[in-house]
């Protein structure tokens, strides 16, 4: 039986071998692309694995927060370029549950109520999400839950409270301490000091909680002032010597992933990889927890093209092709709705989609502007480029960058930068692409997730060796591989063998076998469908997190 109360159970009855009760934070849940409360990779995974968790039947409840103006929509400026708009959403399918209550910021009461979102609803397993804009507010307490990863940071250390502090309270109303508290990075740690200033000892707390890191560089975990965050009432009115203790921060530099690896029992990175990358990270730290690895995935239940799918069990490389075909025509009518271009189902397709970041390098294969226009203007065979993908709205570098992007699209028809990188979005690309193009400075991808879902859709990886990418390709064979650079190169070196060596495969290797070579190239996406699963289906990853992280001793 689930651990929450009779009104918020699922409609399935909990698996034996899932008993042991989670609650799963996370400031983001991809979840439909009608409930818009996620911004990109992190609430691309937390909704798989929330589907997983329904798929599987595990007794496991999701905690976030209601965004009331979401991440942002994604719309073009009068001059065609990105513009970000904030619009009020409304969302009638989730259930009020009457749980009120007050928390503590910045010393100040403010008022939290809860929603909740039966199972059923969307396939998941039951999610709470909390939100402060209530008429009980003032307009600065109401505004805490306005918007994901605001951009003032007075206002995300009021939003870390709110899912922390927030979301253990909320655990206290329904009456439930799960077995689990499982942080999705470190944005609910403030729960661990709740429950500290309620009596727990550190060893009873620790005990309960586990933690994934998402972030493979030191700098870019998140660091705020000790002092601002003791103002903000973030440790629950813990003393000096007590929290000393427990993070082991002795200075005002307060380190959020460490001490979320000092207070947790166990730690997982998110790849094979990143596991590695991360244990010599934190290796000089002294305290912290283990740390495991759990490599990420998506639901393939909720991905996948059913026809897709079944021409793959069939192994029917036509059937295949024929699906494909059809995919790509759907994704162009949009690319011809948004951009007013006609783009080929007969023309080989490259995709680039994610979150626009700088370490992923949207640009790359525009950097040398010769090779590119050539590729564009090639008509021997031709080929499509499409980008799409989300900047940080105050991120003015990455949006100057996909403002570049679309500048440079005017002056070519077979270019297309879209937006509205949504999950229908990005279910459209995934369809319609040959190859999906992921390039990111090696070892600074954690994971990442898109590749997968691509996958899945008969659409080819053509990728750095980074993150998820290391336990599934095969070069030549499901994917192909962007030889890795000499580490010693410069930055600038480096971007430039990673360019040339995208524009070596596809002129030597991926346009041949699609244009001369068609069964082999249908072979390869048959082995990539093929591959992917069932190692990179969520349920997997959502079995492994009960294996190796929540019935960990």
């Amino acid at each position: 039986m689930s651990y929450l109360p009779k009104p918020y159970q699922p409609h399935y009855k909990i698996a034996s071998r899932y008993k042991k009760s989670v609650a799963y934070f996370s400031m983001e849940f991809a979840l439909d692309q009608v409930l818009k409360i996620y911004s990109g990779g992190l609430g691309f995974l937390a909704g798989s694995h929330m589907r997983s968790a329904h798929d599987l039947k595990q007794n496991v409840a999701g905690i976030g927060i209601l965004w009331s103006y979401g991440y942002y929509n994604q719309v073009r400026s009068e001059s065609r370029g990105m513009a970000a708009a904030h619009r009020r959403k409304v969302y009638h399918f989730l259930k009020d549950t009457g749980i009120k209550f007050t928390m503590l910021v910045h010393g100040h009461h403010v008022w939290v109520k809860a929603y909740y979102l039966p199972s059923e609803t969307f396939g998941t397993a039951p999610m709470f999400f909390l939100t402060t804009d209530i008429e009980e507010n003032d307009h600065i307490s109401r505004t805490i839950s306005y918007r994901l990863y605001d951009a003032d940071e007075l206002t995300r250390i009021a939003q870390y409270i709110l899912l922390g502090v927030g979301g253990a309270k909320l655990l206290e109303e329904l009456g439930v301490d799960p077995d689990v508290w499982h942080l999705n990075e470190a944005h609910a740690l403030s729960s661990v000091f709740y429950e500290l200033k309620k009596g727990g000892s550190l060893k009873s707390v620790r005990k309960k909680f586990v933690f994934t890191t998402h972030t493979p560089v030191e700098a870019g975990n998140e660091k705020t002032s000790y002092d601002l965050l003791k103002k903000f009432t973030f440790f629950s009115g813990l003393d000096d010597h007590t929290l000393k203790k427990v993070t082991g921060i002795h200075d005002d530099t307060f380190n959020h992933t460490l001490v979320a690896l000092r207070v947790s029992k166990l730690a997982n990175a998110v790849s094979e990889l990143h596991g590695h990358v991360a244990r010599a990270m934190w290796k000089d730290a002294k305290g912290v927890c283990e740390i495991s690895h759990v490599t990420n995935a998506q639901n393939k239940k909720y991905w996948v093209d059913a026809k897709l799918e079944a021409a793959r069990l069939e192994g029917d490389y036509p059937a295949i092709a024929s699906r494909k075909w059809r995919l790509k025509a759907k994704l162009f009518d949009e690319v011809a709705n948004q951009t007013g271009r006609l783009f080929d189902p007969d023309v080989f397709t490259i995709v680039w989609a994610r979150r626009f970041a700088g370490y992923k390098r949207a640009d790359l294969i525009t950097r040398d502007l010769e090779s590119f226009v050539k590729m564009l203007e090639r008509a021997d065979k031709p080929v499509q480029v499409i980008w799409a993908g989300k900047p940080f709205p105050t991120d003015q570098g990455a949006v100057n960058q996909f403002n570049r992007l679309c500048e440079l699209s005017n002056h070519h028809k077979n270019m297309a930068v879209l937006v509205g990188y949504e999950l229908s979005l990005s279910k459209l690309l995934k369809d319609g692409s040959d190859v999906w193009l992921n390039n990111p400075i090696v070892t600074r991808e954690a994971s990442g997730t898109s590749g997968m879902t691509a996958a899945m859709n008969g659409s080819v990886n053509c990728s750095t060796y980074d993150g998820w990418i290391c336990e599934f390709a095969d070069h030549g064979h499901n994917a192909f591989i962007i030889p890795e650079a000499d580490r010693s190169l410069t930055d600038e070196a480096r971007d430039h063998h990673d360019m040339r060596g995208f524009y070596q495969i596809l002129n030597t290797e991926m346009l041949p076998m699609y244009y001369d070579q068609p069964d082999q190239w249908w072979k390869l996406v048959h082995n990539s469908m093929s591959d992917v699963v069932p190692f990179f289906d969520s349920d997997r990853m959502a079995d492994e997190y009960y294996k190796k992280i929540y019935l960990a001793k």
